[in-house]
């Protein structure tokens, strides 16, 4: 069995701080990592793994900075990494990105399973996923928080088969599809695991490839900011208009406070 899991490199959104007089984010020199339904993505492809034995390569698009934080994915249990750090690549928009990620699997050749997050811990569209199988001509489901492979006991069937249940938000959906399949997931899927130090020593052994344009054949009009046709407006934080009233009386202030917000529509009598 053969697991791809697609990798998203993002900034650590718990590190940004916005500039107080242009409300713009401050993102400069902020360390980038993977995201969490990344990592639960990753870690069910282990789990898949040691279970009924699979290779899992790791596939991730972004900066050079790649070549080092690649090696998390290493560590955790993937036999493989490809990354695809050309400066083409940046600026794209959900459709660039998807292309270079199906061209790279097309490249890869054999695979069983796609997996990687429903969304993206910066931009959280959620257009990945079915764009890549759309591509690919393959199968999809997305929001997955559960996830097993059947098995064929009888040995009737050469085919393999997944069983997903699905997050509707109102209801939980169970459903089965035959790989090869794209899967998007979500957090509540795992916890992934810390690499011990042991296997972070071991990483740096393992096959790691880096691919540029060439070498999946996709042309520089197809990708990055030439290619998207998405336009950025604004990615300014919101106005906070704070009142910077203070009571020195707890008893006083929750008072005024509520008569505050009665005046104000926040709360209504």
């Amino acid at each position: 069995m053969n697991i791809i899991v697609c990798m998203k490199q993002v900034i650590d959104l718990e590190q940004i701080r916005i500039k107080p007089i242009t409300r713009e984010p401050v993102i400069e020199g902020l360390p980038l990592l993977f995201g969490d339904f990344e990592k639960c993505a990753l870690e069910e492809a282990v789990r898949l793994k040691e279970k009924h034995g699979a290779k899992v390569t790791a596939l991730a698009v972004g900066t050079p900075k790649l070549r080092d934080t690649i090696k998390e994915s290493l560590a955790i249990g993937a036999d493989e990494a490809i990354i695809l750090t050309d400066p083409i690549f940046q600026d794209s928009d959900a459709m660039g990105s998807a292309r270079v990620i199906a061209k790279a699997i097309n490249k890869i050749g054999e695979y069983d399973l796609i997996l990687l997050g429903d969304s993206s811990a910066d931009e959280y569209s959620g257009e990945i996923p079915p764009r890549i199988a759309e591509l690919l001509n393959l199968p999809q489901v997305g929001s997955v928080r559960e996830l097993e492979l059947l098995e064929d006991h009888d040995q009737t069937s050469k085919a393999k088969v997944i069983r997903v249940v699905r997050d509707m938000e109102d209801a939980l959906e169970v459903v089965e599809l035959d790989l090869p399949a794209v899967v998007g997931v979500t957090s509540e899927l795992n916890t992934p695991r810390l690499a011990p130090l042991s296997a972070i020593l071991k990483a740096g052994r393992k096959p790691l490839h880096e691919w540029g344009p060439e070498d999946i054949g996709i042309a520089a009009d197809e990708v990055g900011e030439k290619a998207s046709v998405i336009e950025v407006l604004s990615n300014l934080a919101p106005v906070q208009d704070r009142k910077e009233i203070l009571y020195e009386d707890v008893e006083e202030g929750v008072v005024e406070v509520v008569k505050a917000l009665l005046q104000e529509g926040v709360l209504t009598q």
